[in-house]
């Protein structure tokens, strides 16, 4: 997996080999979501020409009105003009019909687009791996799912009707100027070159500025969602005005590069509106030539100034369009390039099934670095039992949390194996792997909902007893019940309704319930007052009974209840024994449960 990919597209600096790459990438997408829908795509399509021929053969008939119907008129046969006025009648209503038909149909594929696009942004980003989530910021993880979905939403509820039906009015217009007056034909075409230099005056200077837009739209939501979410250390550092300096800024860069695209916009829409009207004025002055030589009638010379006043009323149109698709582009840019990542751990091609995991794990001469140059495991070998309590101990940065994060395969080694009975965790199937190995972190992490249904994370089907019984294990009944409404209190947002050492608690009820063979504590007791913290290993002096458990934690006090202390130093397993034989030992052990002794004094 490559993070440093997607953090380059935050980038609008591109090489000419990058952006082709990012746009036959962004194209695959794009095709796969369409791929489903391609039958409604084509009825669409055939709804639109018939619709926009329909729109379209006005002038004409209003010509042949004029033209034909009027002199017939006069020799008492009302029929040329009747036939004419129900034909342009049958034409305007059928148009507006199919319009109506067509505009459900594109709505239609746009939604099912969109629908499929979120939920695979979703999925996708469930599916990829720790190391993509703690290098990519869950700020622009919002963004790929709010702005940037807005912006293709935009273009495929209204940016793609605009071009269509543009290139189809524009095109059967044209086609229908050259069919009654050949000459008008050729002004109109004399006047496509100025129409193509400015058009693609605005193409090249807003490409790069609506993809500077996207950017500068992703991080003012970046910074507004960490703000928002570390708001307690920011109020705790009274971070207020530099934040108000940091995102005033960003709106500011952000004001700047909107008002560079206005300034396009203020060159191109009266450019269009210039050339539009030199045209009208040249195909005037040369028709009203012609028709006074009686080389031209009326009523073609009324149909062929109408033709070239609507060839241009849609450019307006697909100028937004091209608005709006700059902004889908650079959105689906960023979505692809998510979409494209791969999991750092993938899921093995042959997977073992472990039905029963009794819990002995190994790591064999096992090497890990985050990156080429930074490793932090040089080299593990290690056994641990089934049904053995083992205590990490050692400094910050020693590697502790690492060897967890191993053992729960949230990472791959980049050497040697880490095996579960035997089996590789690389070859385990996933769902065997997680029933059997389970995690908990410093960080409690509490979803929307009922304290019952966070509880039952770790066991989805559990019954209202098993639930309970799992927060009686641990000490977490008695505050539960005193909540407003028992096990069924909302939690609120993030568990903002109990405190840090009860989320501990409700997580490790959750994790009890699932009842791994595998249990690891990664700093799980940290945020536990005293109290909470004695009540907790009373529970787990009984819960971690025939279940192996790796117990991290900068508290002495709770590896009395480990069978085995492991100290590490620089990604090192330095010392290994009892916690009795290390305390009485002369090492790096002793000497932290010595000034840990003291520290209580």
């Amino acid at each position: 997996m490559s993070v440093t990919g997607v953090e380059g597209e935050e980038r609008h600096d591109f090489t000419q080999a990058e952006s082709k790459q990012i746009r036959a990438r962004s194209l695959r997408l794009l095709g796969s979501l369409l791929l489903p829908v391609r039958g409604k795509v084509v009825l669409a399509m055939l709804v639109v020409v018939v619709s926009t021929a329909a729109q379209v053969a006005g002038p004409a008939l209003i010509a042949f009105g004029i033209d034909r119907g009027l002199p017939a008129l006069l020799e008492q046969d009302w029929m040329p003009l009747a036939a004419t006025g129900v034909i342009y009648l049958v034409a305007g209503v059928s148009g507006a019909l199919l319009i109506a038909w067509y505009t459900v149909l594109s709505a239609r594929v746009s939604q099912t687009v969109l629908i499929d696009l979120r939920k695979r942004v979703f999925l996708h980003t469930q599916k990829l791996s720790l190391e993509f989530h703690e290098s990519y910021t869950s700020g622009r993880i919002i963004s790929r799912q709010t702005s940037d979905l807005d912006a293709i939403r935009e273009l495929l509820d209204s940016g793609i009707n605009q071009l269509v039906q543009g290139i189809l009015y524009m095109s059967f217009t044209a086609l229908a100027l050259v069919l009654l007056d050949g000459t008008s034909g050729l002004v109109l075409l004399g006047a496509l070159l100025p129409l193509f230099i400015l058009t693609r005056w605005f193409q090249v200077r807003s490409q790069s500025l609506f993809r500077q837009s996207r950017v500068a739209s992703a991080s003012l939501i970046v910074r507004f969602v960490e703000t928002m979410t570390g708001i307690r250390a920011v109020k705790a550092f009274r971070t207020e005005k530099h934040n108000e300096s940091v995102f005033g800024a960003l709106v500011e860069s952000y004001r700047r590069v909107n008002a560079r695209v206005i300034q396009l916009f203020g060159v191109f829409d009266p450019g269009l509106v210039l050339i539009g009207n030199v045209t009208v004025a040249v195909v005037l002055l040369v028709g009203g030539f012609r028709v006074a030589d009686g080389q031209l009638a009326i009523g073609a010379l009324l149909a062929t100034l109408l033709y070239t006043r609507r060839f241009f009323d849609p450019m307006e149109e697909m100028a937004m369009f091209y608005n709006s698709y700059q902004s889908a582009a650079a959105a689906l840019e960023k979505i692809s390039g998510v979409l494209e990542e791969r999991p750092g751990v993938p899921d093995p091609v042959a997977p073992v099934d472990l039905w029963e995991a009794r819990g002995r794990v190994r790591f064999d001469n096992v090497q890990f670095a985050y990156q080429a140059d930074r490793e932090i495991l040089p080299h593990v070998d290690l056994d641990i039992p089934a049904g053995q309590t083992i205590a990490l101990v050692g400094s910050t940065g020693a590697g502790k949390s690492t060897l967890a994060k191993l053992m729960s395969r949230f990472y791959d080694p980049t050497d040697g194996r880490v095996r579960l009975d035997e089996v590789d965790l690389r070859d385990l199937h996933p769902k065997d792997l997680r029933r059997a190995i389970v995690m908990v972190t410093q960080e409690a992490y509490l979803f929307s909902g009922s304290v019952a249904e966070n509880i039952a994370i770790g066991k989805p089907d559990a019954s209202a007893h098993e639930i309970r019984a799992a927060a009686a294990a641990v000490g977490a009944h008695d505050f539960i019940e005193s909540l407003p409404n028992g096990y069924d209190t909302d939690v609120n947002k993030r568990g903002g309704r109990v405190s840090a050492g009860q989320r501990q608690l409700i997580s490790f009820a959750r994790a009890f319930l699932a009842n791994p063979a595998v249990l690891i504590l990664d700093e799980a007791t940290s945020s536990l007052d005293i109290p909470s913290e004695r009540l907790v290993q009373e529970a787990l002096q009984t819960l971690l009974a025939d279940r192996t458990a790796v117990i991290i934690a900068h508290r002495l006090s709770t590896v009395a209840i480990a069978d085995r202390v492991l100290v590490m130093e620089h990604g090192r397993i330095v010392e290994d024994g009892t916690p009795n034989e290390l305390i009485s030992g002369t090492g790096r052990f002793a000497t932290m449960h010595a000034a840990w002794r003291e520290s209580l004094v």
